[in-house]
């Protein structure tokens, strides 16, 4: 192959690294209270969410609110370590990972189920539908709102099993999240009427 025609590919390398990296150093937006805000620096996570929405039923408001308690919106995020005796690192606290903070089993299980084999948690598209996949489970499987942010995360964070047996009633300091991500998808719900709606 000679040199010229190997030019565009080397260019198409050079964009998409650059295009990667602008997208990696990004970070988590800022105005993370403002629903409206976080969609006018990243546009494309407005569309993600309205995709999901209209796919699963889960509310816009929701899903931003989910994600932003569990990971305050950074792609890379992960639970924190375990220390052997206090010291030496062994591990994590579990599996979570990505905007969604999705376990390896729960999201083989949504890769499976959906078929998108190449679904990456550190994607905010993947995370989004993710997420909406996950609380149209817990409606099927629970009864559950689409809409009822306080349950749905309850759901979210136990598992429908878990759920389902009620071990949230005794964690008072989960269900006092609950209640906060409750409390920030109305706000978000509020938000979206003043810049483009929710579904």
């Amino acid at each position: 192959m000679s040199v010229r025609a190997s030019l565009p590919v080397w260019i198409s390398l050079l964009v998409a690294t650059f295009v990667l990296s602008a997208c990696a150093s990004a970070g988590p937006p800022r105005a993370q209270g403002d629903v409206c805000e976080i969609f006018y620096q990243r546009p494309a996570w407005r569309e993600a969410t309205e995709r999901s929405a209209k796919k699963w039923g889960a509310p816009i408001s929701v899903q931003m609110a989910i994600m932003k308690q569990e990971s305050s919106f950074r792609a890379d995020a992960r639970p924190p370590r375990k220390y052997l005796l206090g010291m030496v690192p062994w591990g994590r606290v579990s599996s979570a990972y990505g905007y969604s903070q999705a376990l390896d089993g729960t999201w083989a299980w949504y890769k499976k189920d959906t078929g998108r084999w190449i679904a990456s948690r550190s994607d905010f598209d993947d995370a989004a539908d993710f997420v909406g996949w996950y609380m149209s489970k817990s409606r099927e499987m629970l009864g559950l709102s689409m809409g009822d942010a306080v349950s749905q995360y309850l759901a979210y964070h136990e598992g429908q099993g878990g759920y389902r047996r009620g071990t949230y009633r005794k964690k008072r300091w989960l269900i006092g999240v609950a209640r906060k991500v409750g409390a920030t998808a109305s706000a978000y719900r509020s938000q979206l009427s003043r810049c483009g709606g929710d579904f």
